[in-house]
Formats: structure tokens, sequence, C-alpha cells
């Protein structure tokens, strides 16, 4: 087995050895959260330069799919081999798909090297927490981890705005080419500051494991991402994919029993603290995934307001996190981790029920503050979970358990795109089928009903056509909001999985 020192728990690093190593990682962070939102205001500026509009969409799915299905991967590898080379790897893997992405030279060689680029970033964020889990406390995680959150919640902000810039003033290349310092200063103060001694031993790498998780969980997201976008639900192809993908992850079921060191050992599943603690993170992806999609779409479609000032709105969600995350660790020590857990999931019930209340004449206001809302319980809800989780093991296996809830948290998000996707796509069509008598013959096909509401072509100067299509987007996403209550609600029922008293490891780290 291998064991390591990290500070503070073996007596690696004092304060002033941590803090240089938390800046590090909230870069490192910082980089994957940019290229999750920096690229969403140059994709016009990507198109008219290489082409390929149908395409653009994989541009965000295979760095979701990539991202995903390699979490408990590097999850696995870091409790073999230690933290430090996990994370070099990743930043290296993530530098060098910038690099490609900036040089691409059309749209099929830019989304394989988004691949790339998630590959990296599938390490990136699960050792950040990991190794915060090391260096840290449990008194002191939830602080800290608020820290990282706080990351995400500035590149939400921050991120649009920078790939606009990039885009029109510069060359939306640089969007990519910016990452090469940034994850140098990040690596060099990483090796310089973060210090760990591990023990080697010789182990058997679970290699078919690990190509049957990527596999069977890549044909599964893959699936959800593009059912109905790509390919017809009930289509051929949809069940060939859903169906493969299926056989794969029983395989990996049977062949991690006889493994002798399995890439994700099945005792995770067999623990109520992991296994809710899982779940909740499902929930936590999916109502994130599913706010960030349809709450700009609802400011600027159906109040009217500007993409910038929707994006603020947005924020408001990404504010709420880090704060209350950043004191949950002075709660969960009064009231235990799972009744945290719970308060923020009540908190997470009464935002998302909120947004039901909204409608066509709500103000931007109000909208933001059901946001923060629904980001304080979220920060209440993520945090002492994934605390609870790395604190019922040892250092040996705090990289796989940290791994699988940050994988439960993509693959809630990949999977809630693919439902909230569905349920708006279902609601338009119904809308735009049964148009009034009035403008029928006025409504032209070849525009997305978003586009009619947000950018005036296609003739939808005329009031009562831009009347009839934001009536159709605020229906897709009140039935959005709806189902992102019922996902809310069931995260009650995982956290319950949880035991209200959580008994630590002899000796933790």
């Amino acid at each position: 087995m291998t064991t390591t020192s990290a500070a503070p728990v073996k007596g690696v690093g004092f304060r002033s050895e941590r803090g240089p190593v938390l800046a590090a990682l909230m870069l490192s962070t910082g980089l994957v959260a940019l290229d999750s939102t920096i690229i969403a205001t140059a994709v016009p500026s990507v198109v008219g330069d290489l082409g390929g509009f149908s395409q653009f969409p994989w541009l965000f799915s295979i760095y979701l799919l990539t991202q995903a299905v390699t979490v408990p991967l590097y999850g696995k590898f870091a409790d073999v081999v230690g933290r430090r080379p996990v994370m070099f790897f990743g930043i290296a893997v993530f530098l060098l798909g910038s690099v490609l992405c900036g040089a691409a030279w059309n749209m099929p060689a830019l989304i394989a090297f988004r691949a790339v680029q998630g590959v990296g970033a599938g390490a990136v964020q699960p050792m950040s927490m990991t190794m915060v889990g090391d260096m840290y406390t449990v008194e002191e995680r939830a602080r800290v981890q608020g820290y990282l959150a706080s990351v995400w919640g500035i590149a939400a902000v921050i991120g649009p705005t920078l790939g606009g810039v990039f885009s029109q003033y510069v060359s939306w290349r640089w969007i990519f080419f910016v990452n090469l310092p940034l994850g140098a200063v990040a690596a060099w103060m990483l090796a310089r500051r973060f210090k760990e001694k591990v023990t080697r031993r010789s182990h058997t790498i679970d290699y078919a494991g690990a190509v049957l998780l990527t596999g069977g969980c890549s044909l599964m997201i893959l699936g959800l991402l593009e059912g109905g976008v790509s390919w017809g639900w009930a289509s051929a192809t949809s069940l060939a994919v859903f169906a493969v993908g299926a056989v794969m992850l029983v395989a990996f079921v049977l062949v991690e029993r006889r493994a002798a060191e399995p890439i994700l050992p099945l005792w995770v599943f067999g623990r109520r603290v992991l296994t809710g603690g899982n779940l909740s993170a499902v929930v936590v992806g999916a109502v994130m995934i599913g706010l960030s999609s349809y709450v700009p779409t609802y400011a600027q479609a159906v109040l009217g307001t500007g993409a910038l000032l929707a994006g603020f709105v947005l924020a408001a969600l990404s504010v709420g996190w880090p704060l209350t995350a950043t004191f949950s660790g002075r709660v969960y020590l009064r009231i235990g981790f799972r009744d945290t857990g719970l308060t923020g999931n009540v908190l997470l019930v009464l935002g998302t029920s909120l947004c039901l209340l909204l409608g066509t004449r709500s103000h931007v206001w109000e909208v933001g503050a059901v946001c923060f809302l629904v980001g304080a319980g979220l920060g209440l809800m993520a945090s002492p979970v994934l605390v609870a989780a790395q604190s019922v093991v040892g250092w040996e296996r705090r990289g796989v358990v940290t791994g699988i809830n940050m994988f439960s948290r993509s693959l809630g998000s990949a999977v809630g795109a693919a439902v909230f996707g569905a349920i708006a796509n279902a609601t338009l069509a119904d809308h735009f089928a049964h148009p009034p008598a009035a403008l029928a013959g006025r409504l032209p096909r070849s525009v997305d009903a978003s586009s009619l509401a947000l950018t005036g072509h296609g003739g939808t100067d005329a009031p009562d056509v831009r009347a009839f299509v934001r009536e159709g987007l605020y229906g897709a996403a009140h039935h959005v909001f709806v189902a992102i209550v019922v996902v809310a609600v069931l995260g009650v029922a995982a956290l319950l999985l949880m035991p209200r008293r959580i008994d630590r490891p002899a000796v933790e780290g």
C-alpha cells in the first residue's frame, strides 16, 4: 500500500507553507472553471473563423464528457502514486490541450483538442479537493473549500466577459493561450511548496476496469447529452449507444469484484455516508446545470434584460455558495454533517420553489435573490457532504472518495442537461405546433426560438410574434424549474441515507 505525509497531519507544512499551495490550487481550479464558461461568448467568432455551426455544441459536450469519465481514474491513481504526479499530469495535459485548441484549423480539430483539455481538467478539480483534505483538518476544510468554490463564482462572472473581450479585440485563440502562463505559475508554486512523502510498493493496475468504466460512462453520458439533439431518443443509434454502455458497466462491476486493486472499489457503494453523499452530489450537479442553463435564457428572452445583466443575475448563485460553504464548518461541528446538509437542502428546496413564482413581469432583482438563496443552500449542502466523505477514510482512500464525489456531480450535470433539455424542447415544440391563427405562417421554421426572442431576426419585429415566442420560452423555463424542484426534493431523501453520527477513522490523514 502507498502511504504519504502531507501537511499538516504528518509534519510537512505550517500555515506559511499551506498558503502558497492553496493559492496554486485556486489558480489551477480557476483555469478549469474559466474554460467551462469563457468559450460561450466566443462561439460566434469561432464559427465565423472555422465554420461548422452545427457542430459547436460539441465544444461543451466533449469537455464535460472527458472530464467526467476520467475523475474516478485520477482519484484511484492519486491513492497509488500520490497527489503531486497526478496534479502535474493534469495541468500538463490541460495546457497541452489549450495550445492545440488555440492552434486548431477547423471545427473537428477544435472539438478533439477540447477533449484533451477535458482529460486534464478531470485531474485538476478532484486533486485540488483531495489535497485540501490532506493539508487541512476537518474543522478547517469547509472554510478552505469555500475559497475553492468562490473561484467558480468568480469564473462564472468574468469568464463570459473575458471571452467576449478576447474575441472582439484580440482573437478567440487567446482564450486558450492565456492558460499557459497561469498554468505555469500554478505548477511552479506547487512544485516549490507542496511536499508529500510517498512509500511506493508494487501495484496491480486495473486496466480492464479502467477501460470498461471509461467506455461505459462515456457511452451513457454521450447518449444523455446527444439524445434528442443529434439523434432521436428512440432511434437505433440511441438504443445502441445505451445498450453497449450498459453492457460495459455490467462487465465493469464483474471485473471489479475480482480485481486485486480495483480502480473504483465497490465498498464505496456499501457505506451509507458515501452513498448518500454521492447521490447528494448528483442533485447538486443537476440543480447547478439546470439554473445555469435556463436562468440566463429566462432573464434575456422573457424579462428582456441584456446578456451582461443576465450573467450578473446568475452570478448571485455563485456568490451565495462560497459564503455559506465558508462558515459551514462551524455549523457541522455543532449539529453534524448530515443535519448541516439537510439545512442546506431545505434552503435549496425553498429557493427552487420560489423559481415557480417567477413570471413574465418579475423584476431582475427577484431572480437574483432566488439564485442567491439557491446558492446558499448548495454551499451548506455540498461542502459538509464532501468533508464527511473525506473524514471517514484515511489518506490511502481519500482520493477515491473525493474523485467519486466529483464524478457524481459531473454525472448529475450530464443527466440534468439531457433531462431539462428534453423538457424545454418538448414544451417549445408543443407551443409552436399550436400557434394562434393570426400568426400562422409568420413563425420562420429556420430560426431558433431563442434567437427569435433575443436577436429580433426573422420577422420578430412584430410585437405579437415576439410575445408568442416569449410566452413559449417562459413556459419552457417554468417547466424546467418544476423539474429542478423535484430534483431538490430528492436531495432530501439522499441525505437521509447518511447516518446522523459519523465516526472518523482512528488516524486521519
